[in-house]
């Protein structure tokens, strides 16, 4: 098949944000080529990505889309890798492989997307979650504070970190384009609805505005908005800073050494 679309029913609700990545992430690698590209996804509303997208792809455990992405990108750093991840998928079951793949500034490309509630299990509160949310596992109000997404990736040292909302198909885009042409970690955080669980279109609408450059301080851009309910929610890139990568690095390590070299090294 030379076709990005598949055949496969499409089972996400009416509405949902998922759709808006879906058409924009075939876009996407239609520029990069499907032979120079690939796809990882965990579990969640989010992991229904790879049945629709006509690209290799990797289906991993809850929580690994990110580790697949660093194992497949250093086996063919030739490769565009992008890893799908649900904000439960990577904020709770996988975060520690977030914060070790923007550490090691490893050269792929995250997508959250970010709906806030574990959506495919019928709504449970996620680290991402707002303080007093009501869900099947906080029936009287989730009394944890949310996790920004942005501050974990830049406090980890990511070099790329952007946000964009699937109500506007353009600047998601254009932003996903300008991760994916990064050199480096790059994360894009999706602000998305779950019209199931969690109908935030019309809040992203009225209290979201775009970025027109890349901010000079991007701690204090990124803790603008902490999920709270409160205050303007920026978009674009928040960060882009140029560093080896994971994939170069590793490949100036040089000649293989045999076993006896290693025991004689001082560790």
């Amino acid at each position: 098949m030379s076709d990005i679309n598949m055949e496969t029913e499409n089972t996400w609700c009416p509405g949902c944000g998922n759709f808006a990545i879906e058409a924009v992430t075939k876009k996407v690698i239609k520029k990069i080529g499907r032979n120079k590209t690939a796809i990882t996804a965990g579990i969640g509303c989010h992991a229904k990505i790879i049945d629709y997208v006509n690209v290799n792809s990797f289906y991993g455990l809850h929580g690994r889309p990110v580790s697949l992405a660093v194992g497949i990108k250093l086996a063919n750093p030739e490769l565009s890798v992008l890893a799908f991840s649900g904000d439960g998928d990577s904020l709770n079951e996988g975060i520690s492989h977030l914060i070790h793949a923007a550490k090691r500034n490893s050269d792929i490309t995250v997508v959250i997307h970010q709906n806030r509630n574990f959506a495919l299990t019928v709504k449970q509160f996620t680290a991402s979650s707002p303080k007093g949310f009501v869900s099947n596992s906080s029936p009287e109000g989730n009394v944890e504070e949310p996790l920004n997404t942005l501050e974990v990736a830049n406090s980890a040292g990511a070099t790329f970190i952007s946000r964009s909302f699937s109500g506007d198909i353009e600047h998601l885009q254009e932003t996903m384009e300008k991760a994916v042409e990064h050199k480096g970690f790059s994360l894009i955080e999706v602000l998305q609805s779950c019209p199931a669980w969690y109908d935030t279109n019309s809040y992203y609408r009225e209290n979201s505005y775009k970025m027109e450059k890349v901010p000079k301080n991007p701690d204090k851009k990124i803790r603008e908005w902490n999920y709270d309910g409160e205050g303007k929610i920026p978009l674009g890139v928040f960060k882009k800073q140029e560093k080896p990568t994971y994939e170069e690095k590793m490949a100036r390590k040089g000649k293989k050494v045999s076993v006896e070299e290693v025991l004689k090294s001082k560790i």
